[in-house]
This record gives C-alpha cells, structure tokens and sequence, in this order.
C-alpha cells in the first residue's frame, strides 16, 4: 500500500478542494503481457482480493459515491503523465532511464494519476483508479517495473466544511486522515500506527501513515491536499498481506500458487513450494557516464527475464587515475527447477555481450 497523493491547487474557499490518496500493490511485469493478466481483476488472486476489500471499505463507509475504474488504458502521454499532474520539467521521472517511453510523446503510465485529470473533467467527484504502471527499476524481490495501484479522489465544496470550524484545507486534511486510518484497521486489523508529517513536491498539508509490522515501522500510505505526483517509495500491501516473499510470483500460473487463494479471503498466508536454491554470479567492469543500474537491469531482465531474482551492486571502485569499476552480484534463481552452471553461464556471457563494457 501507499504514497497518496493530491490534485488541483490548494483550497480557496470559492473553488472546490480536491485530495486523492492512492494504495500501490506491486505487481511483477511480464512486458506484453501484464494487461492481459490484469491480476487487480481476477477475484481468486491475492491483489483482486485487497482492491475488493478496498471497495468494500469505501462502499460500507461513502454510499457506493466512489465511482471504480479498473481498465483504463495504460498508454498516456506525456501531458497526461507529466504535464497535467505537474511534474517539473526537470524532474528525474522524465527521464528515459526511469519512464518507458513509446516514442517522445507517449509514455506507458508511471502512475495512475495520469488518468486523473480527465476523469476530473469528465465531472467525476468521487473515484478509484486501478491499474498497472510502469517504471523502470532495480532487481530484487520486491521491485519490479510494473506494479499496480489503486488511488483515490474525493472533490470538497465549501458547504463540506463551512460549517465545521475549520478552513477547507484543514477540514479535507482531517477527512483524509480519518478516510485512511479507517482503511489501514479495516485491512490490517487493531495495529498500532502513527502519522508523520513529511513534504511531497505538490503536497500541503503531507502526511505519511506507518503501522507498526514484525517490530518495525513501515510506511503504508502517504498522503496530501493538492496535486502531486505519484511517490516511488511505498508499501507494498498484497505482499505483507499475504506473506508472499518474491514479487515475481504474482506473475505465476502455477496451481501451487494460484489455489492457495479464494475470493474474499483476505490476508491468507502463502506457504512457500519452491525450495530449489539461486546461483549468484558475480560480474565486475568499468563504468562510463552514461551507464545507469537501470539500464543493466534493463539488460540483465531482457536476457534472463523471471529467471532474474536480484541484481546488488556489491562493490564501487575508483582507481588513481579517476577511472570507476563495479562488481554487480546477479542471483537467478528459477520456481520451477534447479538452474545448471552451464545455463546461468550462458545468460551470463549474453548480459556481458549486451552491456558493451571492459570487464575486469
């Protein structure tokens, strides 16, 4: 779950104030593929589950006022998926090294706001997105370049709060808060939280929500009054949930997967059914200006796909004469079967072939 967000400018009390709050489930990302699957729509999968429980939450507490959307498309603009949420134009999200981009025009979503602003004018006041979006990552068990994210928009008019006491930022502040809270007891029960009050780039009043998990503090949700743009931190909320330790295996068919979960049987626990153990595979070489870690990520998953469990930078090393290696520790680890060296051998020598670097 997490990072919420904002919409619109601040709150005058001649306009309407508009607060959004989002909860992003991480998903695994098969290209092509991930519409297809759309796991927030299949009822007997962890994520269907919590976005049902979701919509129960704010159907049992709103009068069914939220409009759901669950299938808007994922190909946007960059107007729509900089631009209209106000993402500055210096902003790293721009860049092809963290958005995929179609061509210089379009994009596939980095987060579901994109899609907010044309709801807004389309008339909605109240609403819930759901989809996949996409940005390009790191490798390890819980990030992956796509994931799925539900957020939500509720549209204040100054008869909400003119009777309160309050000004209209504080009065819609105070309801998110409430509206939040209520969400994370109804997902994890009687746990104990706190709120912290942090800064986001179009966010004022912020806010971050953190439940206290296995003698811990984890972020489960950050939220705002006004437009921003969507948060890269975030909880992931299917995984804790559920108990399910590798992000790629949302992205499982397999049956010892899929029939340990039913409909509406929230927070069941995953019982692990794969015990064949990864290879590690060190790889070390010098670095130019223009290497990124996402870009090895890129080609490490475009060589290995889900066969990929992690890629750690395990060593940084400048010599006398300003030149900068690193050593990249790549884990493959298969679902379904022991890996041989001879196989990670090859993947291997097609990653180092494709990077175009000095190996060390």
């Amino acid at each position: 779950m997490a990072v919420p967000i904002s919409l619109a400018q601040a709150t005058l009390f001649s306009k309407p104030s508009i607060y959004s709050t989002e909860i992003l489930l991480f998903i695994p990302f098969s290209s092509s593929s991930a519409q297809k699957i759309q796991t927030h729509k299949r009822d007997q999968h962890p994520n269907g589950i919590l976005k049902n429980a979701i919509y129960d939450y704010f159907n049992a507490n709103y009068s069914n006022k939220f409009d759901k959307f669950d299938d808007l498309c994922p190909i946007v603009s960059t107007k729509e998926n900089f631009d209209d949420v106000l993402v500055p134009l210096d902003h790293v999200s721009r860049s092809y090294n963290d958005t995929y981009y179609i061509d210089s025009q379009t994009v596939l979503r980095c987060h579901t706001t994109a899609n907010q602003a044309e709801l807004l004018r389309r008339g909605h006041t109240h609403f819930l997105v759901t989809g996949d979006v996409y940005r390009r990552d790191s490798i390890d068990s819980t990030h992956y370049p796509v994931f799925h994210q539900m957020e939500g928009v509720r549209v204040f008019f100054p008869g909400d709060w003119e009777t309160s006491g309050l000004d209209g930022m504080s009065y819609a502040a105070e309801d998110l808060k409430k509206c939040l809270k209520g969400l994370a007891q109804h997902l994890f029960g009687n746990v104990e939280m706190r709120w912290i009050d942090t800064y986001f780039p179009f966010t004022n009043p912020s806010f971050e929500l953190e439940m206290y998990f296995q003698e811990k503090w984890l972020e489960v949700l950050g939220c705002g009054v006004t437009e921003q743009e969507i948060l890269k931190k975030s909880g992931k909320t299917a995984m804790v949930l559920f108990g399910i330790p590798d992000i790629r295996l949302f992205w499982s068919t397999d049956e010892r997967f899929t029939s340990q979960f039913s409909k509406g049987q929230l927070g069941v626990k995953f019982k692990p059914f794969s015990k064949y153990p990864p290879c590690y595979k060190d790889m070390s070489f010098w670095i130019n200006e223009s290497f990124t870690e996402n870009n090895l990520c890129e080609v490490v998953r475009g060589v290995a796909g889900d066969l990929v469990k992690e890629v750690q930078l395990i060593d940084n090393f400048t010599n006398n004469k300003g030149m900068t290696s690193q050593c990249y520790r790549i884990a493959y680890r298969s679902m379904e079967c022991s890996l041989t060296d001879e196989e990670i051998n090859e993947l291997q020598e097609q990653v180092q072939s494709k990077l175009k670097v000095v190996l060390r």
